[in-house]
């Protein structure tokens, strides 16, 4: 009996203590989510009461609108080269940081920093830098290479937001970091043994290992690079930059179309959806732990 009052009393402060949160869960994130999920079956402009049209709005942007395919294009582009590109550099960053280098502590600071920048002040510090004047274009001029117009000519722009979203690699580097100071040095002992290489080594013993930062790193970088906005928003000009939440916002708060902005939403969320639940489906097949490793 003297048990159960003090679990009824503990549970009582359990839920009042989490009770802010609760609510701000429930009327912050969940709210908002039914509500966008009810609006994307009708037509509502904002300003008068909305209207069902079932699945109007989907039918409409899979099947009438182009722009939804121009922005799924770009999406697919700027993710696809971003992230694995994002990956390669910060394990190569991780594994050279990782060595007995004098200032190493004050490079891995330098390599993590521009991670921790607002975003607004990179896109402008890039576009300056990435002008047609700009300082990457004079460097290129010093070795006989005229540099692009990275963010005026359409041809260059997504290379110009990928280059730029590179610059970030730092995070992932941490995380690497961090994972490389956890593997057991014994592996590379007995490696060494056998006569392993360095190669050997890194393909066998350190990528093995690193598995699950990798794989944590893809299915972030892949939600995150999917809903990419304020880089494309500074410095996209034309169709040739737009992705799905600029267009998203285009939609919803400069033409006022908010249910066929809801649907999008939703579209861009299953997309998510699938492609992660196909990685961690996929992660089976490389994704190693230490146990299976010692196994």
């Amino acid at each position: 009996m003297a048990k159960s009052k003090l679990r009824r009393r503990e549970a009582l402060a359990f839920y009042t203590f989490t009770s802010p949160w609760i609510l701000g869960f429930l009327i912050f994130t969940i709210g908002p989510i039914i509500a966008s999920l009810v609006l994307s079956f009708t037509n509502w402009d904002m300003f008068q009461a909305p209207t069902w049209i079932g699945l109007q709005n989907y039918q409409n942007l899979v099947v009438n609108t182009p722009l939804f395919w121009i922005a799924l294009q770009n999406t697919a582009y700027y993710a696809f080269i971003t992230v694995p590109l994002g990956i390669v550099i910060a394990l190569i960053l991780a594994v050279l940081l990782n060595q007995p280098l004098k200032l190493r502590r004050w490079f891995r600071a330098a390599f993590y920093l521009p991670s921790t920048l607002p975003t607004v002040s990179v896109v402008l510090l890039w576009s300056w830098l990435l002008a047609p004047q700009g300082l990457v274009n004079e460097a290129l001029g010093i070795f006989g290479i005229k540099g692009p117009a990275w963010f005026v000519d359409p041809a260059w722009e997504k290379p110009g937001l990928i280059l730029m979203a590179l610059w970030g690699a730092g995070g992932g580097t941490v995380l690497f970091l961090a994972g490389l100071q956890g593997i057991p040095q014994y592996l590379y002992e007995a490696a060494s043994l056998d006569g392993a290489t360095v190669w050997n080594k890194l393909t066998h013993i350190t990528i093995p290992m690193l598995s699950p930062i990798i794989l944590f790193n893809l299915v972030t970088g892949i939600i995150g690079a999917m809903q990419v906005f304020t880089q494309v928003y500074i410095v996209g000009t034309n169709d040739s930059t737009l992705m799905m939440v600029p267009y998203l916002f285009q939609e919803a708060f400069q033409d006022f179309n908010m249910g066929f902005a809801s649907a999008i939403a939703w579209v861009l969320f299953l997309i998510i959806i699938v492609f992660t639940l196909l990685i961690l489906r996929w992660s089976s097949m490389w994704v190693y732990y230490e146990g299976e490793i010692r196994q």
